[in-house]
C-alpha cells in the first residue's frame, strides 16, 4: 500500500520517482556549474561581469547544499545523474571562449549568452521541481527549492542588466576583423 502525504498524494508514486530523478539531474548540473563558473569569470573582460560570475559561484555552491538538504528532507540519497542539457551548455560556453578574442566585449556578450542559457535551464528546472514538490505534499522541500529559484531569477536579471548597460553596445562598436 502506498503511503499518503497530507495532500493525499502517494509519496512513493511515479511522480515522486520523476521528482527524485530531476533532483539528481539538477544536482549534477549545479556541480558542473561550480567547475564551469571560474572559467567564465577568468575569461570575462568586464569587471562587473567577473564579479557576477564570482557571486554566482558562491550561490551555486549553496544551491548544491540546498539540493542535498532536499534529498535529506525526502529521505533519499543525494545522488547525481548526468544532465545532458547542462553538459551541452557548459561545452558551448567553453567553445565561446575558444572562438572569441580575449579581452573583447564580443567575448563578454558570448559569456553572458552561455550563462543565461544555464540560468534559464535552471529556472525551468527549479520551477518544475517546486510545483512537483507541492503536488506530492513535500512542502518543506518546495520552500527550499523556491529559495534557489528566486536566486536564479535574480542572477538572470543581473546578467541582462550588465549586457544592456554597456557590454552589448561596446561589442557593437568593436570592428570586425578583416
Amino acid at each position: 500500500m502506498a503511503t499518503m502525504t497530507n495532500s493525499g498524494t502517494a509519496a512513493d508514486s511515479k511522480l515522486k520517482e520523476f521528482f527524485v530523478h530531476q533532483l539528481q539531474d539538477i544536482l549534477w548540473a549545479e556541480k558542473k556549474l561550480v567547475k564551469t563558473l571560474p572559467k567564465l569569470q577568468e575569461a570575462a573582460t568586464n569587471d562587473e561581469l567577473k564579479q557576477a560570475f564570482a557571486t554566482h559561484l558562491e550561490q551555486t555552491k549553496t544551491h548544491v547544499e540546498r539540493i542535498k538538504e532536499v534529498f535529506s528532507l525526502i529521505g533519499e540519497e543525494a545522488e547525481t545523474q548526468k544532465c545532458p542539457a547542462m553538459a551541452g551548455i557548459a561545452e558551448e560556453g567553453e567553445e565561446i571562449i575558444d572562438e572569441t578574442e580575449e579581452g573583447t566585449s564580443q567575448r563578454d556578450v558570448g559569456l553572458i549568452f552561455a550563462a543565461q542559457k544555464a540560468e534559464h535551464y535552471e529556472i525551468a528546472t527549479y520551477g518544475g521541481l517546486v510545483t512537483l514538490a507541492q503536488t506530492i505534499g513535500l512542502n518543506d522541500a518546495a520552500e527550499v527549492l523556491q529559495q534557489t529559484l528566486a536566486e536564479e531569477k535574480e542572477t538572470d536579471s543581473l546578467l541582462t542588466q550588465i549586457a544592456e548597460s554597456k557590454i552589448n553596445y561596446q561589442a557593437a562598436m568593436e570592428p570586425k576583423e578583416s
